[in-house]
C-alpha cells in the first residue's frame, strides 16, 4: 500500500446525522446499542463471521461497527503521524492506551472515513453520539488528538468504514437467519483478542461454533 493509500485511510469528520440521527429519535425501540452476529448462511464474504456492534437502527435504516476485523498493517501511531498530530519521534512518547488502540475494518461503506468506539468517558459536544450508557461513537479528529495526548477515553477501537443498511433490509437479514443478536458486552467490543470475538459472541448466547447450521430455518 503507497503512502498516499494509507493517509486516505481516515478522513475524520463530524458523524452525519443523516445516517445515525433516526437512531437517536427512535430510542431504543430498535436494536441500536445490540451486537450482531453473523450466521454461516450469511453467504455476504464481506461479512463472513463477523461481530458488529449496531450505532443506529431504525425504520430508516441502520448503521453499525465491525469489531472483529484487523486492518492489516496500519496501526494508530502510524496514522497519527499521516494525520500529522504527532511527529515520527513522538510515536514512542504515546501513552499506552493510544500504542496499543486496535484499527479495525468497520466496514463495506465508506472505508476512507474514520470511526472511533469509545467508552462513555469522554464526549465532544456535537460530535459524539452517546448509543447506551456505556459506549458512544466520535468520528473527529480531536479524540485523537485527545487520545494521543493520554486525555481520550478509557476505552476505544478506531475503525474504518461501517456497516449500513437501506430501510428493512437489516429485518429482512435477521429473518432469513442471516443475523443472530444479543445485548452489547463492552468488554468484548473493547477487548484485544481480536481473532476471538466472534466465538466469545456465540457463547455468550449459549451457541458453539460448532452448533450452526448452513441452513436457514424459523421456528
Amino acid at each position: 500500500m503507497s503512502s498516499e493509500d494509507k493517509k486516505a485511510k481516515f478522513r475524520p469528520r463530524t458523524v452525519r446525522r443523516e445516517i445515525i440521527g433516526a437512531g437517536e429519535a427512535a430510542g431504543r425501540r430498535y436494536l441500536d446499542g445490540q451486537l450482531l452476529i453473523a450466521m454461516p448462511v450469511m453467504g455476504d464474504p464481506r461479512f463472513e463471521r463477523s461481530v458488529i456492534y449496531l450505532c443506529a437502527h431504525s425504520a430508516e435504516g441502520a448503521m453499525g461497527i465491525i469489531v472483529n476485523r484487523p486492518a492489516g498493517s496500519i496501526d494508530f501511531p502510524g496514522l497519527l503521524v499521516q494525520l500529522e498530530i504527532i511527529k515520527e519521534a513522538d510515536q514512542i512518547k504515546l501513552p499506552e492506551n493510544a500504542e496499543s488502540l486496535k484499527v479495525l475494518k468497520g466496514g463495506p461503506v465508506e472505508t476512507g472515513r474514520g470511526f472511533v468506539l469509545h467508552s462513555s468517558d469522554f464526549f465532544i459536544q456535537d460530535a459524539t453520539l452517546r448509543i447506551d450508557e456505556e459506549i458512544c461513537l466520535t468520528a473527529t479528529v480531536d479524540i485523537l488528538k485527545a487520545i494521543a495526548k493520554g486525555a481520550g477515553p478509557k476505552h476505544a477501537i478506531l475503525a474504518l468504514g461501517y456497516a449500513g443498511w437501506a430501510a428493512g433490509q437489516l429485518e429482512s437479514e435477521i429473518q432469513d437467519n442471516g443475523w443472530l443478536h444479543c445485548d452489547a458486552d463492552p468488554d468484548l467490543i473493547f477487548g484485544n483478542d481480536v481473532e476471538e470475538k466472534y466465538g466469545r459472541a456465540l457463547r455468550k448466547i449459549g451457541i458453539d461454533v460448532g452448533m450452526l447450521s448452513n441452513e436457514a430455518g424459523h421456528a
